[in-house]
């Protein structure tokens, strides 16, 4: 099968560009994939075959034109678009070339019921994948939805990649003596860090002598505000900024939680890959399924978006009670092993886009 992929994204390198290139990458070992970027920093990313677009707005002749010249020239049969802006130009593209066109689906929200998404979602996408049913039952309460469009597909991670890290980290890891608690996202208001740092400041002064540590990896315009709340709350020593990293699996490597503290969220790759290599999945409930995920006290902990007190509860917990810790590190890796493997997903990507492909 001819795949073309669609990524419209300006900036940053989050879940979704990274589940996409993982998706793509994979599926270009036995088809036909190409990539349809907007920016070098993301298209550069990807080991298959690129093509640097404008993407400007959603009728970008431009942009139509040269996909339309792509999709006869390699007979693209599916497309994929990724990005709120690609699900229209992919899907004119699609019309034009009588193609299909299938939309990339990973925030959970409600859909106002306007004419530009009734035009979007039911005239222009031949399918929706998301990856969570709490995300397709959202889509439902929209009257333009069809039931049999949408097909839920969990994101998948490089199990096989992760295996390695573990192999190669494992004297690392086992060297390590802090407490360690790891966060993972663009620093905006949306991931929530300021909450995650107030929770960690109630969990260290909860109790003299606690030896923890907090790790926040990415960059964002409120790093440097919440750096200086780390200050301020007198526990800037104990909580370290990383920047970008390109590899953060040496940090999951060597941490025991998790942290997921975001106000809205999809299904964080981040999140499932931490769990597979022994984090325990710490998350609020903000959107995207997360609760298909985890099981609270079994496998995990969930808690409500701005509840320092619990949060900070949870962390002393298994601070507290190794034994504890270990059973759900184990409990969260072996939930994931399986269920997200790259290729299941694959598998049900491949079958949906068959499908997909000889509706009328």
């Amino acid at each position: 099968m001819n795949f073309l992929f669609l990524n419209s994204a300006r900036r940053g390198w989050g879940g979704n560009e990274k589940s996409v290139k993982l998706v793509a990458e994979a599926l270009s070992q036995e088809h036909t994939v190409i990539v349809g970027f907007r920016a070098p920093h993301i298209g550069g990313r990807f080991k298959t075959h690129t093509r640097k677009l404008p993407f400007l707005f959603e009728l970008d002749f431009y942009t139509i034109a040269s996909l339309v010249r792509i999709v006869r020239k390699h007979r693209i049969e599916i497309i994929i678009s990724s990005k709120r802006k690609d699900y229209a130009i992919g899907g004119i593209v699609a019309r034009i070339c009588r193609i299909k066109n299938i939309i990339w689906l990973g925030a959970n929200r409600k859909l106002k019921n306007t004419c530009f998404n009734n035009l979007i979602y039911k005239k222009l996408a031949d399918g929706i994948i998301v990856n969570a049913r709490q995300i397709r039952n959202t889509l439902f309460e929209s009257p333009f939805m069809q039931e049999q469009n949408i097909r839920v597909i969990y994101n998948g991670i490089d199990t096989e990649a992760l295996k390695k890290v573990l192999r190669e980290h494992r004297q690392k890891v086992s060297t390590v003596r802090d407490f360690t608690i790891t966060a993972m996202g663009r620093i905006d208001r949306n991931k929530g860090f300021d909450f995650l740092i107030r929770s960690f400041a109630r969990f260290v002064s909860a109790n003299g002598g606690i030896k923890a540590k907090l790790v926040i990896i990415g960059n964002g315009p409120f790093k440097k505000q919440y750096e200086l709340l780390a200050k301020k709350l007198g526990i800037d020593s104990a909580v370290r900024f990383t920047g970008f990293l390109d590899d953060p699996f040496l940090e999951l490597c060597t941490s025991e939680v998790y942290a997921s503290t975001s106000m809205s969220e999809g299904l964080s790759i981040a999140l499932l890959e931490a769990m597979y290599l022994y984090n325990v999945p710490v998350s609020t409930y903000a959107g995207g399924g997360v609760k298909e995920i985890i099981e609270n006290g079994v496998n995990g902990f969930l808690f409500n978006y701005g509840d320092e007190e619990t949060l900070a509860d949870i962390f002393l917990k298994l601070y507290r009670d190794t034994h504890l810790c270990q059973s759900l590190v184990v409990q969260a890796h072996t939930s994931v092993a399986d269920r997200y493997r790259m290729q299941k997903v694959l598998d049900e990507i491949i079958d949906f886009c068959r499908i997909t492909r000889k509706s009328q």
